[in-house]
Parts: C-alpha cells; structure tokens; sequence
C-alpha cells in the first residue's frame, strides 16, 4: 500500500507542525500480522495476531515457561529459541514488546530486563521492528483502564480476537500488546504510548 504524493505531502506538513507521530504510525498502517511479547524469567507470554479482517484472528499464542530449578541462562536461551520458531511458524511483519515498568525490587528489575533482552535477541534476529509499549499503555487500550486487573485484560483479549476460551495471563497479555499496537499502529500517538527499539 502507497501514499499519494498529496497524503505524504500531509504527513510531512503535520510533522513540520510538530504534531507527535511515531514511526509506527506512518509505516505500520494497514493490515499487519503483529507478535506481542510479555518477557519474564520464568513465563514469558507471546501472541500472533493477524490484522487483516475486521476481527484480527490469532495465529499463535503461548506462554514459554521455565522452572525455578533451570539456571537463568537456560531460561534466556529458551525464550530466545521458542520465539524464533513462533516467528519461524508464523511469519510476523512487526514486534510489539512490554516496555520496562518501575519496580521496587531492584534485582526483579534486572531479571526481567534480561529476560526482555532474550526476546528482544530472536526479534532482532529475525530483521523484525520491535516497539515497547508501557504495560498501562496496553490495559488502557484494552480494558479501558490502566490499572485494570490481569482477568478483566483476559477476557477482553478473549472477547476481541473471538477465542473460544481464555487465553492463560502471560499469553493474554502478549495478545492485549500485539491489539494495543495494532490500534496505536494507525493513529498519531504520544511519543511516551509506544517506542521504536
């Protein structure tokens, strides 16, 4: 899909204007198939979401879970290797990934960077875009609420994608980022709401 020499001369007026649009928003527009990632050491969740359609159907969604008797190492390792087949499988266009939330517990923190990290290794390598979206970012495009409970996001995603049950929470959260960027991806949105990586 193209842009008139007249719409891309609006875009540029509207950027010149200093109206705040994200690279998202000019190069995502449109039908996209979108990875969502919620890292975490021990469950990170993901969700393949298909744009096409007025109800964007899901092609795969999942939590890659790691027991607390497996070394971190192994734990980063495995997050990188299933999110390289999920790609492999499913052929995403874009990457949609939690961005950093404020944590009290300094070591948390760095455990889920690095975990961040590992998945942010099988995006890259896989030549996809990778933008983050702040985590109260994706339940107020969701649920309505940035403080909305990890159920209610759940059964929002459940009712939106038309999925016959309730995805678990780390997969619903990876499907609510992949619906948060398919929404934001065509509209003009603060800097702040989703971040190129």
């Amino acid at each position: 899909m193209g842009f008139t020499s007249k719409q891309l001369a609006d875009m540029q007026q509207r950027l010149t204007n200093g109206a705040v649009t994200t690279s998202a928003s000019i190069k995502f527009k449109g039908s996209q198939i979108i990875l969502g990632v919620d890292p975490s050491l021990r469950g990170t969740g993901y969700g393949v979401i298909n744009t096409s359609k007025s109800i964007p159907t899901t092609l795969a969604q999942g939590t890659i879970k790691c027991p607390s008797s497996w070394p971190m190492s192994r734990c980063f390792l495995e997050i990188s290797n299933t999110l390289e087949s999920v790609i492999k499988e499913t052929a995403p266009t874009v990457a949609a990934i939690e961005g950093l939330f404020f944590a009290q517990n300094i070591k948390t923190a760095l455990v889920m960077g690095q975990a961040r990290g590992a998945a942010l290794t099988a995006i890259t390598k896989a030549g996809l875009d990778a933008f983050e979206i702040a985590p109260r970012k994706v339940k107020q495009a969701i649920v309505g609420f940035g403080g909305a409970q990890k159920e209610a996001v759940a059964k929002m995603v459940q009712t939106r994608l038309a999925l016959s049950a309730t995805p678990s929470p780390d997969a619903a959260d990876a499907l609510a980022i992949a619906l948060a960027f398919s929404q934001s991806a065509g509209a003009s949105i603060p800097d702040q709401a989703i971040k190129p990586l």
